[in-house]
């Protein structure tokens, strides 16, 4: 215990140190907000990814889809690194480069605002990123405070207090400059901790082939292709969280920062490596807390509900946890959970403030706002926030897997088909982009209130494929735009 306060105390003073050395670079708004455009490949990789994966992946989605689908959850890790990073990078990050620095846009709205001639849809999707990424992040701090709780015997709303004072303080230091550096030391940190979960559990697991076989014993489909909850709900699953990075701003956002088009192949390679250890490694182990999590031995993981015993999901990777990892290396699982969740945060405080600062303030009610003003303002919405995260989370309103879903599907429905097809088509137009915007999210939260949260993800991807082809249907109709001195060609 006295070796985990004393790492997690370094820690916190280190984000600090590197918070106020951010803070004494950033003379702009372009600073605080995008690094001033000229971050490495390396650092972006990095920041991708870490921003991608964090606490909700460790601890919600890998206990959940390990348990109900085994090893086929796979299919998602497979998903998120060839289509959610590799795809995304390949097809988007040079395009999203000299497209957003041509038009000198900094987000995702006034790109869109720019792209559509449109002030309703900057607005619209403004208000969208700060309503709908209020739950997520609400959902990384429970994800965070569940570990910390199991590991130090802390109350959660104890944790989730200090995690919330933690997280405003780093961000509003720095901005982006200090949360690219950071990351670079979280990716890594993330590196090593998924190589000693996945040596821990096998060597507790008896070897591979034992493992597979204890699956199939429990249940042959555990070990199939397609888990029990079946191939609809599987593909809701891969397509929600691995579609959805293409309309991701929280995620997009590094490609506007990112140094030249020349970094983009770099940054794209070490991205999509690190992806695929970390989800593959993440939902593989998630399918371990079928073997060692029972309810006589793990009480805590469990609850009972109409008379049955059924599993706590959100619970479940904090009892894996500890219970295959050794204490002597207990600490690295700590701060490869709290890496993620950190770097998620930032990411998603920072485009968050921007909708408000940027977007909304200096865009629409004072566009006279100085860079100072716009600056300031950007580092008070951060921390207020991260504040009404913190209360939502402490109102624990459902299950860390259905909150991110319903957040994922509800922005990426937003802003696919807009976004997509804006950025990759002459035709796209402001018809086309209103409707797929507005049908899309009314698809998603029309399905979530009819199926309810057991049905999230699917109300997730219907709403993102309705984005999608309501604005590629309106694509041939619209005036062409001449884009052609922003893309590849």
């Amino acid at each position: 215990m006295i070796v985990k306060i004393i790492a997690v105390s370094a820690y916190v003073l280190m984000i600090i140190w590197i918070g106020i050395a951010g803070m004494r670079k950033t003379k702009s708004f372009s600073d605080f907000f995008l690094g001033g455009r000229n971050v490495g490949p390396w650092f972006t990789a990095f920041t991708y990814g870490t921003a991608y994966f964090s606490a909700v992946l460790f601890i919600g989605f890998a206990g959940k889809i390990g348990w109900g689908f085994g090893i086929s959850g796979l299919w998602v890790a497979i998903g998120n690194t060839l289509i959610g990073t590799l795809l995304v990078w390949w097809l988007l990050g040079k395009r999203i480069k000299r497209v957003t620095s041509a038009m000198n846009v900094h987000t995702m709205p006034e790109f869109i605002e720019t792209r559509y001639n449109s002030k309703f849809l900057k607005i619209f999707t403004a208000i969208a990123i700060f309503v709908f990424f209020i739950p997520y992040t609400a959902a990384v701090f429970m994800g965070l405070s569940y570990l910390f709780e199991a590991n130090f015997g802390i109350a959660y709303w104890q944790v989730l207090i200090f995690m919330g004072l933690f997280t405003a303080v780093y961000l509003v230091l720095g901005g982006y400059k200090s949360m690219t550096m950071i990351d670079f030391i979280f990716g890594i940190i993330m590196l090593f901790g998924v190589g000693i979960l996945l040596a821990s559990c096998i060597t507790k697991g008896g070897g591979l082939y034992a493992i597979l076989d204890k699956l199939r014993a429990i249940d042959p489909k555990l070990t199939s292709a397609v888990g029990p909850p079946g191939f609809w709900a599987l593909f809701s699953l891969v397509f929600l969280t691995s579609v959805a990075p293409f309309g991701m701003p929280q995620l997009l956002q590094k490609f506007y920062a990112i140094k030249d088009v020349k970094s983009v192949k770099i940054g794209m390679i070490a991205s999509t490596v690190f992806a695929l250890l970390i989800t593959s490694i993440a939902y593989f182990t998630g399918a371990m807390t079928r073997i060692f999590i029972t309810p006589a031995n793990n009480p805590n993981a469990f609850t009972e509900v109409a008379g049955k015993i059924v599993p706590r999901f959100d619970a479940l990777m904090p009892e894996l946890l500890t219970y295959t990892i050794p204490q002597t290396l207990s600490i690295i699982i700590l701060l490869l959970v709290l890496s993620a969740s950190m770097s998620t945060l930032a990411a998603l405080v920072l485009v968050s403030s921007s909708s408000i600062a940027k977007d909304l303030y200096a865009g629409v009610i004072n566009k006279n706002a100085s860079d100072r003003t716009l600056t300031m303002l950007m580092r008070i919405m951060s921390a207020f926030f991260v504040i009404l995260s913190v209360i939502l989370a402490l109102m624990r309103p459902a299950v860390i897997v259905t909150i991110l879903s319903i957040s994922w599907g509800a922005i990426a429905s937003v802003f696919l088909g807009p976004f997509i097809w804006g950025l990759l088509t002459k035709g796209a137009n402001k018809a086309g982009a209103i409707v797929s915007s507005i049908g899309g999210l009314t698809t998603c939260l029309t399905l979530y209130f009819v199926w309810g949260p057991k049905g999230a993800p699917q109300a997730g991807t219907a709403g993102m494929i309705v984005s999608l082809l309501l604005g590629l249907i309106f694509v041939p109709f619209g005036k062409k735009t001449n884009l052609k001195s922003y893309s590849d060609s």
